[in-house]
């Protein structure tokens, strides 16, 4: 079985989230961006009813830049203005920033911006007074997650598949309490009901044959596989002909 997720209430998506805010480069800049656009707003440059959602991702071709925006081409239309002539105002507007190297206005409108090297290597520093708690915040709020993963069919043996699921299983269980949720991780053992019972009797049937029971009849919907020897060899190695009942 794959991994099962249950959250208390309506399914949440798991958004990218700043790390440590004053180390997290891509909060910066989309910090100095939305300052520089309401500063424009109270120039009365731009629309004051503007709603600006800033995205800073990385740049595609480095050599443009170490990080770009395209806000000036969100908000072209209802600031009736060209893209170009929007980036330029914003950059204008942009406050002076020590992790900011240099801005540049390429294409239809994007806003690229190279990066100071020691803006880069702070996150060290972040990193080493977070310690094991870097990474962590408080996005899932304590809200209760159901984290279900392997939950293997117990009437066969597990394999690498299963162990993939584990570790997937409890890596995710470690990155959900970390972002704040407050997770229960389960491993269901689903040992009941027909399929248990054709177990058993397989196993028990070739039990018998080891411990020389004549006549034994295995039926065609036992389960077949090496692991019922397997399993019936270690019981008629620990117990002996204890358990030889005729079939």
């Amino acid at each position: 079985m794959g991994i099962v997720v249950s959250i208390s209430r309506r399914s949440c998506k798991i958004r990218r989230f700043p790390i440590l805010e004053d180390a997290d480069v891509k909060q910066q800049i989309a910090t100095l961006l939305s300052s520089a656009i309401a500063q424009l707003q109270s120039d009365g440059k731009l629309p004051t009813d503007l709603q600006p959602r800033i995205q800073v991702e990385n740049a595609r071709n480095k050599e443009h830049g170490d990080l770009a925006s395209n806000v000036a081409l969100m908000l072209s239309k209802p600031a009736a203005r060209p893209p170009r002539e929007l980036a330029q105002m914003i950059v204008d507007a942009l406050p002076q920033s020590p992790a900011v190297k240099s801005v540049n206005i390429a294409g239809p409108g994007f806003i690229n911006f190279f990066i100071e090297n020691a803006a880069l290597s702070d996150v060290i520093s972040a990193v080493e007074q977070a310690g094991e708690q870097f990474g962590h915040c408080d996005l899932g709020q304590g809200e209760k997650v159901i984290l279900e993963y392997v939950s293997a069919n117990p009437t066969g043996p597990l394999h690498v598949g299963h162990g993939r699921g584990a570790a997937y299983g409890d890596s995710l269980r470690r990155l959900l309490s970390a972002a704040g949720y407050d997770v229960h991780a389960e491993y269901y053992v689903n040992d009941a009901g027909r399929q248990m019972d054709i177990l058993a009797v397989s196993v028990w049937l070739r039990y018998l044959d080891l411990a020389g029971e004549a006549g034994v009849v295995f039926p065609a919907n036992a389960y077949q596989g090496d692991y019922i020897w397997d399993i019936a060899a270690t019981l008629h190695r620990e117990h002996g002909d204890d358990y030889r009942v005729a079939a």
